[in-house]
């Protein structure tokens, strides 16, 4: 199939509080990139007025349905995954075989090559990930790394093999799992696709840029980080996988440390994949905000 300037599989991004501020809608706005956004019905009316036909309101048994694996006071806040579910299911139901999910925060997607990170305008980056994922029939998840993570001039693998996924995911929609906990999602649902014998890949040649945790309002951010801070997040992951996960202090806070070194299987390809005779991939740059403060705002 001829590569495309936007991705096969549909891309959406669960959203709240941050309607007027979100981030990665308006960055794939630029792009050209299709996306849906997945709300609260509560919040329906503030993200019709800025996305209109592209919101999907989120059915509430999801939240009530949950596993947030901790036992949390009645009316506390379930986090992302609730949404991230009824996300799985919703692409099932529309007959996709993989879909995106993205963090409402990401700033811009890049591409790494020739040593040096260049923001993309189009969406063939996605079709380009896509490419790489369906070659293999083991390959669970896959997504891009960060930008702060791929520094230009430092050398790097072309992808990480059996790490966690995060903030930009493309899901095979077959693998029996869904998301759980109010904490690190992204890591748990990658451990256990990991030990289950399936593989992930974290491109480096392909980046996204998300801010940090606790910088945007909304979120997450207003529903408990700002309350509680980050050590019941990483306590949760240890207390879901004490075998690989640790609490460790770094950088002046605790954070969780996984051990991905024991997932050591490899990838196997698809037997009727055949490689193409040269490269397909034509990328557009993103010259025009680049040039207007994007290279000093994330040098």
């Amino acid at each position: 199939m001829k590569p495309q300037p936007n991705p096969r599989f549909p891309i959406y991004i669960p959203s709240k509080g941050r309607a007027d501020v979100a981030t990665t809608p308006r960055v794939l706005d630029h792009m050209g990139t299709p996306y849906r956004i997945v709300v609260e019905p509560d919040e329906e009316a503030a993200y019709r007025h800025y996305f209109g036909d592209r919101v999907i309101v989120l059915d509430m048994d999801y939240k009530r349905d949950y596993d947030l694996f901790w036992e949390f006071p009645e009316g506390s806040s379930t986090g992302s995954g609730p949404a991230r579910n009824f996300i799985w299911d919703h692409s099932i139901a529309e007959g996709h075989t993989h879909h995106w999910i993205m963090d409402d925060n990401i700033r811009v997607f890049a591409r790494r090559t020739q040593n040096s990170r260049k923001p993309v305008g189009d969406g063939a980056i996605f079709w380009a990930m896509e490419d790489f994922h369906l070659r293999y029939e083991n390959l669970a998840m896959s997504g891009p790394n960060y930008w702060v993570f791929a520094v230009s001039r430092t050398p790097l693998p072309v992808f990480y093999l059996n790490t966690r996924i995060y903030s930009c995911n493309l899901i095979r929609n077959d693998v029996p799992f869904r998301w759980r906990g109010r904490y690190n999602e992204d890591t748990d649902l990658s451990l256990r696709m990991l030990k289950a014998g399936w593989c992930t890949v974290l491109h480096n040649s392909m980046l996204a840029d998300k801010m940090e945790t606790q910088v945007m309002g909304g979120g997450n951010t207003d529903a408990f980080y700002a309350a509680e801070g980050t050590v019941p997040k990483s306590q949760m992951l240890v207390d879901q996988h004490p075998d690989v996960a640790k609490l460790s202090w770094r950088f002046g806070r605790w954070h969780h440390h996984v051990n991905y070194k024991v997932f050591d299987h490899g990838l196997i390809k698809r037997s009727d994949w055949t490689p193409p005779a040269e490269n397909p991939y034509k990328f557009k740059r993103e010259e025009s905000r680049w040039k207007q403060g994007w290279q000093k705002q994330y040098r």
